[in-house]
């Protein structure tokens, strides 16, 4: 992500909507690991919808923190450091994500009563996975141009 800071040109208010766009990328990555792996998990076990949907959440959030975390781990920072970070630069982008991708396969009939071998299960995922980006980009480059979200990640690649 060393790119960033570049397309940042030393300035939050300087942040493009490609930068934005990668930004939410690297998030919406992590988030979607954890939600398609809550998701399989919740549905291959039987979990009811709604503990389904919570371990969704719980793991698109570990996911989400995580690969921020691999990445300014390798920058050098402490474990602690590092975890603040991921705080600071992901929680809000993740938070969006999960109540749009959420709200979306809820919003679907029959999409979380599809199984794993049911084309809705995975096409109403990649919906709201979709969705989520959309919707979460302009948000991500909102927080960029004040300096907050993933903009306190560029300082540590």
């Amino acid at each position: 992500m060393s790119g960033h800071a570049g397309d940042m040109g030393g300035h939050s208010g300087t942040t493009t909507w490609s930068t934005a766009a990668q930004a939410t990328l690297h998030c919406l990555t992590g988030c979607a690991i954890g939600e398609v792996l809550g998701m399989v998990i919740g549905t291959a076990t039987g979990l009811h919808d709604a503990g389904t949907v919570a371990l969704s959440i719980v793991l698109a959030f570990v996911f989400g923190y995580a690969l921020t975390m691999r990445g300014v781990l390798r920058s050098g920072l402490s474990l602690r450091a590092a975890v603040r970070v991921a705080l600071a630069a992901d929680t809000v982008s993740i938070a969006v994500m999960e109540v749009i991708d959420n709200t979306v396969v809820v919003a679907i009939p029959g999409a979380l009563d599809a199984q794993l071998d049911q084309w809705l299960f995975w096409a109403s995922l990649a919906l709201s996975l979709t969705l989520a980006f959309v919707v979460t980009v302009p948000v991500n480059r909102a927080l960029m141009r004040r300096g907050l979200g993933h903009a306190k990640v560029h300082g540590h690649h």
